[in-house]
């Protein structure tokens, strides 16, 4: 546990929880297994804990892997290996459904990875904000430019993940007379 300069207690840094935060289905997920290493209890009593809460846990808030699921996350994320050798598909918690878990785990250390793990979801949700917001802006301003800005924005446009459709379409190679 570590104390920042705002006087909040850190249970573990932010950039831990970011990595464990996986897009599936296209939500925002945390793996059960993940959860239950932060909040320290066995993945079983986390799943024991929920199953007990059932009606508190939707489908927006929890659903199972399937296989084919569970096979590409394990292939994408080398963290994730120890899934290989588990017979069940794990549970995966949006959002909401991590938020829940706070009212079935009755311990302090609970609370506290919650608050944690809630505050890194709404600064991921923030970034991606700012970010099309950045993209809208870029694109107003080069509508609004001539030509001569062209190459800059188009430079812009790559880095920021928006390729132009215009450089697709060139042919690669050369032509033999």
């Amino acid at each position: 546990m570590l104390k920042n300069k705002n006087k909040k207690i850190i249970l573990m840094p932010q950039e831990l929880i970011e990595n464990k935060i996986l897009l599936i289905r296209g939500r925002k997920v945390m793996i059960d297994a993940d959860l239950a290493a932060m909040y320290q209890v066995k993945t079983m009593a986390l799943n024991q804990a929920v199953k007990r809460n059932i009606k508190r846990f939707p489908e927006d808030f929890m659903f199972r892997l399937t296989s084919a699921e569970k096979e590409q996350v394990i292939t994408n994320c080398d963290n994730l290996k120890y899934l290989k050798y588990s017979p069940h598909n794990p549970y995966v918690f949006t959002e909401p459904g991590v938020a829940m878990l706070s009212t079935v785990l009755n311990s302090e250390k609970a609370v506290l990875v919650n608050i944690q793990i809630i505050r890194t979801f709404i600064k991921i949700r923030e970034m991606i904000i700012s970010n099309k917001e950045l993209r809208i802006k870029l694109e107003e301003l080069e509508n609004k430019t001539d030509k001569k800005f062209a190459v800059v924005f188009k430079a812009i446009a790559n880095l920021i993940g928006n390729p132009r459709r215009d450089t697709a379409s060139r042919k690669i190679g050369f032509k033999i007379k």
